[in-house]
């Protein structure tokens, strides 16, 4: 099957960002600085501490990221965002609160109309979060 990742891309702080994601989520998280990759000769001394490639890994999660920005620069909109699905009441209230600090949360976690917890934040990076708890579709996966 398919998988797609969301693959993050920062100004500078891929490294900070990556660390944050990784304290709030859990997983191992594999950094490669420019300096340390075959793109260091080319690029400026300024650029050789910066992220080439970053990549959390948490059973199915996987998010990665660099500080490389497009040509046409780095456009943060409202167009994408990162969809948690969480495996507990516990998980998805301790990821929220991790996830919004220092950030703005917008809809605190509460149940919904389908019958799942849910809310959703923007965090310190400007990324936007859904993060989702739902019984049925934990219990489907369990069967």
């Amino acid at each position: 099957m398919t998988v797609i990742h969301p693959y993050l891309t920062f100004t500078g702080n891929c490294r900070e960002a990556m660390t944050f994601y990784k304290d709030c989520l859990g997983g191992k998280l594999t950094l490669q600085s420019i300096g340390k990759s075959p793109l260091s000769e080319k690029m400026p001394p300024r650029m050789k501490a910066s992220i080439l490639h970053a990549t959390l890994v948490k059973d199915s999660l996987v998010l990665m990221g660099t500080d490389i920005v497009p040509p046409a620069g780095r456009i943060t909109g409202n167009a994408i965002s990162l969809s948690l699905h969480c495996s507990s009441k516990k998980e998805i209230m301790k990821c929220y609160e991790k996830l919004s600090a220092g950030g703005h949360p917008i809809q605190a976690i509460e149940p919904t109309y389908w019958g799942a917890l849910f809310g959703d934040l923007i965090d310190k990076y400007g990324n936007h979060w859904l993060l989702t708890f739902d019984k049925t579709i934990q219990s489907s996966h369990k069967k």
